[in-house]
């Protein structure tokens, strides 16, 4: 451990090595302001991306040019606190192996332990990071760590990884790959093996998108083991078992011994952690003394300082910096200020809920190009919002979508497993480069990867079915959870019921053929329609009534825009493809094509229900 002094009146501890209960030592920096006498509050950031790295959200509206750790680190040693930067295990400067969300329950424990017992830290810990630095902070809460006085998660913190981060409704996200194949090149062991990394940079993670299922050793991850024995693990785990409950994947398992801490839980609409944001929030802020905070933007993944998800922009207001809080280093100084030093520091934060409704923009094309779809912050009580109105539209064999009963009548789609759907935008991190999240004209591109014929619109598919009510008299705001409730067969032992909730835009000058936003999916493969612990194959020919979370969304639907259910097989790459054999997860099968049946009617489940939001008045 050296002691280097550096400018600005802040000294670091370099190289510092924390024990874990299993003998391997984590490195880490510690910053410490020069000025301040006696113990601090200490602050712990733990990453895999490297303690002396630069993440790419880290910037403001006023700098888009992102800010190192260390940058951030010095900052907030200049306010008073010790900022704790940490390698995760088998990551840079820590021994060890890293295995993707292994060890960080114990991990994080162990270092907070550590923590408490240093002569510059008072006892007090904060915890702050985003993405993997958020999940790593909900996994060591999950055993309430000494120390642990106040918790800033930003798009991530898994309330339940199989339901949402690796898993969704029975179904494998293929971002896992992608993510995998660039961070398996940037290990340790690759970065000191130039054989190593050469095979992996020979390989190109889209010539195996569609690939189901790997082999040990024949896929591009080969040349590094460690990496292709996680992918291949999470793939194959399909049931909802004590694996994904452990408190490194489940923090709504751990409720009781989660802590109390004051938490903030941080995320937006076109993040893939939206729906773990939203749900800890609204368990934690019932069962924990807190207090605990929930902030969703309208933004992708930690792009929390610019205005715009994928094709749509949402005006000036959309940004944190300047809304919420003067910025991002503001807002979480102020919230450990608060809880950490007890001061009387600026409360961003007040409302229980900051959250950004989409919608309301004029619909134009932006001089960038994008849809100006516009928005607004609004401060509310709780999640889901007082005086919600949860209302059932049902699904009309005619296509139609609205609050009146429907008809009895079905209607009917085919999957085939070598012809998928592709994926255009969504809720998606780490995807590149097959798939970009955000929102987006539901339209095949030249670039989109899967596009089969550019120009089309997704709607216009023969294995994409669409429920749409009539042009709006009014704008109608829909901010929750959502569900869909349908009754559905299948000729196929198995079939994935992908959904997509869209904003239709009428034709206008700029888009003459109208614009169709994606807002938010869901999933569900069905033979985990009765349970996900135990899966079990349809019965051809047969009827099940079943529901399908959809991801949360906040969006105002303009007068004249239609409400619209996009229902298909399949979603890929975001999603992998079901073969329709029933085979378990891993395991190689023939594909099979399903025909598959929406049923509607009076005797029907068949309805998507919308938490409503009424008109406000005054």
């Amino acid at each position: 451990m050296t002691d280097l002094p550096i400018l600005s009146g802040v000294r670091v501890l370099r190289d510092v090595m924390i024990p874990m209960r299993d003998g391997v030592h984590l490195a880490a920096d510690v910053y410490l302001p020069d000025s301040e006498e006696g113990p601090l509050p200490a602050l712990l950031e733990r990453t895999p991306y490297d303690r002396r790295g630069t993440n790419h959200a880290d910037r403001s509206a006023a700098d888009p040019t992102p800010r190192s750790k260390p940058e951030i680190a010095v900052e907030f040693a200049r306010g008073g606190y010790a900022y704790v930067l940490v390698d995760c295990r088998g990551r840079y400067g820590s021994e060890g192996v890293f295995t993707k969300y292994a060890n960080e329950a114990e991990d994080g424990f162990d270092v907070m332990a550590w923590l408490v017992q240093q002569p510059w830290c008072d006892g007090r810990i904060g915890a702050l990071g985003l993405s993997y630095g958020a999940h790593v902070q909900a996994a060591a809460a999950c055993l309430n760590p000494p120390g642990l006085r106040a918790m800033f998660m930003d798009s991530g913190g898994f309330a339940s990884a199989f339901h949402s981060g690796v898993r969704q409704g029975g179904a494998f996200e293929l971002k896992q790959l992608t993510w995998a194949m660039k961070h398996a090149r940037l290990s340790p062991l690759s970065q000191d093996d130039p054989a190593r990394l050469a095979a992996l940079n020979a390989e190109d993670v889209r010539d195996w998108m569609a690939v189901n299922p790997w082999r040990p050793g024949r896929t591009p991850l080969a040349a590094a083991p460690e990496y292709d024995a996680f992918i291949q693990d999470m793939w194959r785990r399909e049931t909802f078992d004590d694996f994904w409950r452990a408190p490194d994947f489940c923090a709504a398992c751990h409720e009781e011994a989660f802590t109390d801490a004051p938490m903030v839980f941080m995320s937006s609409w076109y993040d893939p952690y939206a729906l773990s944001a939203t749900d800890n929030y609204a368990r934690f802020s019932r069962a924990k003394a807190g207090p605990v905070k929930l902030v969703m933007g309208p933004w992708t993944h930690g792009q929390r300082s610019v205005a715009f998800a994928g094709d749509v922009d949402f005006g000036p207001s959309a940004t944190l910096d300047g809304c919420l809080a003067p910025d991002y280093l503001a807002l979480r100084r102020a919230w450990f200020d608060r809880w950490l030093k007890g001061r009387a520091a600026p409360d961003y934060l007040e409302a229980p809920v900051s959250l950004f409704v989409m919608g309301g923009g004029s619909g134009r094309r932006t001089a960038e190009g994008r849809l100006d779809h516009g928005g607004c912050w609004r401060a509310e009580a709780d999640w889901p919002l007082p005086g919600t109105v949860f209302t059932d539209f049902h699904l009309h064999a005619d296509g139609g979508l609205s609050t009146e009963a429907a008809q009895p009548g079905e209607r009917v789609w085919r999957h085939d497993p070598a012809h998928p759907v592709p994926t255009i935008g969504g809720a998606i991190a780490s995807g590149a480069p097959v798939m970009a999240a955000g929102g987006y004209d539901q339209r095949e591109t030249g670039g989109l990867f899967g596009a089969t014929q550019p120009g089309r619109a997704l709607c216009d598919r023969d294995d994409v079915l669409t429920f749409e009510t009539a042009p709006l008299d009014a704008a109608v705001e829909v901010t929750g959870p959502i569900t869909a409730r349908l009754s559905v067969s299948s000729s196929a032992l198995d079939t994935d019921i992908m959904l997509k909730l869209v904003d239709v835009y009428p034709p206008s000058a700029d888009y003459p053929e109208g614009y169709a936003l994606n807002l938010t999916h869901g999933v569900l493969r069905l033979r985990f329609r009765d349970s996900f612990a135990a899966p079990r194959p349809l019965v051809p020919g047969e009827v099940y009534d079943v529901e399908i979370q959809l991801f949360p969304t906040s969006n105002l639907f303009a007068a004249g825009h239609r409400i619209r259910l996009d229902v298909a097989g399949s979603n890929f790459p975001h999603f992998d493809v079901n073969p329709g054999t029933g085979a378990p997860a891993g395991e190689a099968s023939e594909a099979v094509v399903a025909i598959n049946r929406i049923h509607t009617g009076p005797a029907s489940l068949s309805r998507l229900v919308l938490p409503i939001v009424p008109a406000r008045r005054g």
